[in-house]
């Protein structure tokens, strides 16, 4: 956040900059058993930060504000947590009478591959056997990976909610140690980078929350309208994947359309389970995240999908989840160093002149490389008319000539003459 382009070379600067984002990375990579549980509690502290100081208000004390903060958020997880395993618990119930229509299914997609591909069930049978062999070979590894996972899982139900209660109580300390770390900066300009982080990441979670439930109303809607059961269950399910940017709602989608093509008698059920799905997805993400979100999270589509490909490839599923706010707060600090601006710019969404069919030749007027018109403005002639005008006059002209004398020689070449001209006017 310090202007050192009076002191360093651009190339020096910028190289120095890429090199220590490397390094931030790197380290993160190394050290992301204990950072993810910590990026997503300061994610919950900061959505969580209005309520506490409306706690404070209440004369409640900074640490009880931030212990009953953190209760209210995990009672919500928790009630959250509680309807999706009972819902699955009583679609369990079922569960014989689903196996028995799915096998059905599975029955005749086997037919119909026989007739239409001419390949025989003998054949489709070893194949799924060498993937049935392939995947228990891979089970100990499957099997310690999930192992692995649900340890994760119990390590982050733990330090994330105890994470949460220490960032909203030192939410002041940790403030001034941004101050102290970047003195060579003015302080306004660190204040207002920190605030701005908060608003961002505050703006994009808060918009999230407000378009999943949205997107549940209308899931539920749509299911309800195919008599499809548990559709509560299903459309909320699909909602909380939208946690996952850009691909949740369509894996959300699967399985209702797999239930519906095991407890209804029309393959089409299905299929309008996933047209339905991805109606929603195409509202949610054309008019109701524009609308809600608009451009308080200004990434552009491209750098946001480049984002989430590689927190998943870096972090797994958490990486998917974490991709869009730390891209948010990345481009933010971007902003304000002004060695990085270039790759802040490039994070952010285009403006207008970008989209235009004549951006090509502002862009290079703008930036010097070709010249701009002589002639920037159009030049308006106002003409009046006037509908009735004066009589005209006529001028007309006369030479006397005596009758004893000939014509004179009439001079076209604009000389003197001997006639006298006057004037007659009618």
């Amino acid at each position: 956040m310090s202007d050192n382009s009076n002191k360093y070379p651009y190339s020096l600067s910028l190289a120095s900059s890429l090199f220590a984002a490397a390094l931030i990375l790197a380290f993160m990579v190394a050290t992301q058993g204990v950072l993810i549980p910590l990026l997503f509690s300061i994610l919950i502290s900061i959505s969580l930060y209005p309520l506490a100081r409306f706690f404070e208000r209440l004369k409640l004390g900074k640490a009880f504000a931030s212990i009953l903060s953190v209760i209210i958020a995990l009672t919500i997880l928790w009630l959250i947590g509680w309807f999706i395993v009972h819902q699955s618990i009583i679609i369990g119930k079922d569960a014989s009478a689903i196996t028995a229509k799915v096998v059905s299914v599975l029955e005749r997609a086997q037919l119909w591959v026989e007739e239409t591909f001419g390949i025989q069930r003998t054949a489709m049978m070893d194949q799924l056997r060498d993937q049935g062999n392939k995947l228990l070979s891979n089970a100990g590894a499957m099997a310690s990976a999930t192992f692995g996972s649900i340890g994760n899982i119990l390590a982050g139900a733990v330090l994330v909610p105890l994470f949460s209660f220490f960032l909203l109580y030192y939410r002041d300390f940790f403030r001034e140690f941004f101050f102290k770390a970047f003195q060579g900066v003015p302080q306004s300009k660190v204040h207002e980078t920190l605030n701005k982080i908060y608003y961002v990441v505050q703006s994009y979670l808060l918009g999230l929350v407000t378009v999943m439930g949205i997107v549940a109303v209308l899931n539920t809607i749509g299911l309800m309208i195919m008599g499809i059961e548990y559709a509560w269950f299903f459309g909320t399910l699909a909602s909380l994947l939208m946690l996952l940017p850009y691909i949740g709602i369509a894996i959300g989608s699967i399985l209702p359309a797999l239930f519906a093509l095991a407890v209804k008698d029309n393959a089409w059920y299905a299929v309008g389970v996933v047209a339905w799905f991805q109606v929603v997805q195409f509202l949610e993400g054309n008019i109701i995240t524009p609308n809600i979100v608009g451009s308080k999270v200004s990434i552009n589509p491209l750098m946001a999908i480049i984002a989430i490909l590689l927190g998943g490839m870096l972090f797994g599923l958490s990486g998917l989840i974490l991709a869009l706010p730390l891209t948010a707060t990345i481009k933010v600090i971007f902003d304000s160093i002004p060695t990085m601006q270039a790759f802040g710019f490039l994070i952010g969404e285009p403006e207008k002149e970008h989209l235009k069919s004549t951006s090509t030749q502002d862009l290079l007027m703008k930036w010097g490389i070709v010249r701009k018109p002589k002639m920037e403005k159009k030049i308006k002639v106002d003409i009046q008319v006037d509908p009735d005008p004066a009589t005209p006059q006529t001028k007309m002209q006369y030479k006397e000539i005596h009758e004893s004398e000939d014509i004179p020689y009439e001079d076209t070449s604009g000389g003197d003459q001997k006639a006298d001209d006057k004037d007659i006017k009618p």
